[in-house]
Formats: structure tokens, sequence, C-alpha cells
């Protein structure tokens, strides 16, 4: 019998020791979910870390853990990165200058054209914008950056799906500022944005992009087949409605790098490490839709 052909190695760091990354990950390999072809090279140390009680030295190993997978993917010695859990105010307390593991790779990768993504079930959600306040989105909402994380989000689907996508763009306001009487900023902003987008993307008689569409009913029309993924304009508006539908399965990845990455959409939770509470079906998801974006790159 032929031995198995390896198809790439996919890197998994622990995240911070004290929580759930380890176990899930644990579970995760002896699941038998995992393509076979691959390779799993864990990265990171649990050392004298105790579950449940996090510290800085736990903090410091897990941000070793992102340095050694960031030069590893660089170097190409691992083709993808799947991210354990990390605390992101334990990590900024011991000197991690980045509001989270999206914008970390990006700085080690030197890529600014970059956006987070989640998926789980029927639904995929590009941000526009992420980690700000909610009062300022509107301020630092623009056309441009509406076409940049649209293109980004079409890219993946179209990677993934292996055919044009279609793609709901959210409104900002309700009802998508319901003709301006809610809000000018569909009309300013994103209605343009659309047109934009529509005429970067060849699909024939087709538009890739539809919008913007009502906030309050464009996820239950895309979680029903009607679009492969929606264009949000905050953190909140995508990731409320993903967890919502998917939230043992949701999966966040880092658009725009040189190599996939991957990580499961939820926390450290300590609280419940252990305890044999944790449940790693986002880990396996994370690790399975790296190993798939190996293989479509």
């Amino acid at each position: 019998m032929n031995a198995l052909r390896r198809s790439g190695v996919i890197g998994i760091t622990l995240g911070d020791p004290a929580g759930i990354g380890p176990e899930i990950i644990a579970a995760a390999l002896a699941s038998g979910r995992l393509a076979p072809e691959f390779e799993y090279r864990v990265i990171g140390e649990t050392g004298a870390a105790q579950a449940g009680i996090p510290g800085p030295a736990t903090a410091l190993a897990a941000r070793e853990a992102l340095e050694e997978s960031a030069r590893l993917a660089m170097a190409g010695e691992i083709d993808a990165v799947v991210t354990g859990p990390i605390h992101k105010a334990r990590m900024q307390a011991i000197g991690f200058e980045f509001p989270g593991q999206t914008e970390f790779f990006a700085a080690r990768a030197g890529v600014k054209n970059f956006a987070m993504l989640l998926t789980g079930g029927a639904l995929t959600v590009a941000l526009v914008t992420a980690h700000i306040p909610l009062r300022h989105v509107a301020e630092v909402l623009s056309r441009s950056e509406i076409v940049r994380v649209g293109l980004l989000l079409e890219e993946f689907l179209r990677q993934r799906l292996g055919r044009i996508p279609r793609i709901g763009v959210a409104g900002l306001n309700p009802h998508a500022g319901e003709s301006g009487a809610l809000g000018d900023e569909e009309i300013r902003i994103i209605d343009p944005a659309v047109r934009d987008l529509n005429g970067a993307v060849s699909t024939g008689s087709e538009s890739c992009f539809i919008g913007p569409l009502s906030p309050d009913t464009v996820f239950h029309r895309a979680a029903r087949g009607e679009f492969d993924g929606v264009l949000c304009m905050y953190h909140d508006q995508g990731l409320i409605p993903l967890k919502l539908h998917a939230f043992d399965e949701g999966v966040n990845v880092t658009l725009g790098l040189p190599f996939p990455r991957t990580s499961p959409d939820h926390g450290t939770a300590f609280e419940i490490t252990g305890r044999g509470l944790a449940r790693p079906d986002s880990m396996i998801a994370a690790i399975r839709l790296a190993a798939t974006l190996v293989q479509t790159k």
C-alpha cells in the first residue's frame, strides 16, 4: 500500500495555556474529524500553567506561540496557522500592542490590505470596521474601505466555492436608512461602494453585490441560501447573528494574508477550563477550514 501523500502542515497555537486551548486542541486532534493527509503541529508550551488560573506567564507563553507560528508561516515551514484563544487584555498587559490576533498576523506578514471574516453554518460575514467603539463607526466608514473589504470577501468566497459568489451588503442604519429618513450613509457611502464593487467584479448580467440591504433581514436571507456571504459595516452587526446561528462551529479567518489563518470564534473560557465542559467543535471547524484553504489556494 502506498504511503499517504501529505498535503501540507498546519500549525496550531495553544493560546493562553490556562484557558481551554490545550484541551480543545487535544480533543480536535483525537476526534478523527480532521483531514488525514495533513500534518498537524502544535505550537506552544503549557509549562507550569494551571487550568483556569491565568497570569503574566501564561500570556507570555501565548505571545511566544504566536511569534513562532508567524515565523514558521512566513518561512514556509507550515502552510497555515490555526490559533487557540488568547485573553486580549492580559496580552496587552504584558506588552502585546495589537487589538487582536488579526492585527498581529497582518503586521508580522507586512500586510496592510486585510480584514476579519467569520463563518459558521450557513453564514459567512466580513467586517468593514472591526475593533473600534461603535460611536466611531459612522465617522470612519468610507466608500473605499467598503470596496476594499468587499473585494477580499469576494475573493475568499470564490476560492472556497469555486464560483462567483452572491454577497448581500448590509446597511448601517435601521431599515438601511429608510431612503434617508433614518440616516444617509447608505445614500452617500454604501450605495456608491456597491456600484464600485460590481464594476470591479465581472459577473456578466448578474450583480455579485446586492445592497445596501436592511440589516434586520439580510442575515435571515443569507441563512436561507439567498447570499453566500454578508458584508457588514461593524463588528457586532456581523458577529451577533453569526454566533446566534453557529456559536459552537464559528471560525474566524484573517483575509489578505499570504497564508491561511483561522481560529475558533470563542475566548479562553477560564471559568470552565479543566472541567470537561469545553467543546472542540469550533476548533475542529477552524482546522478543517484551514486545510480546505490550503488545498484551494
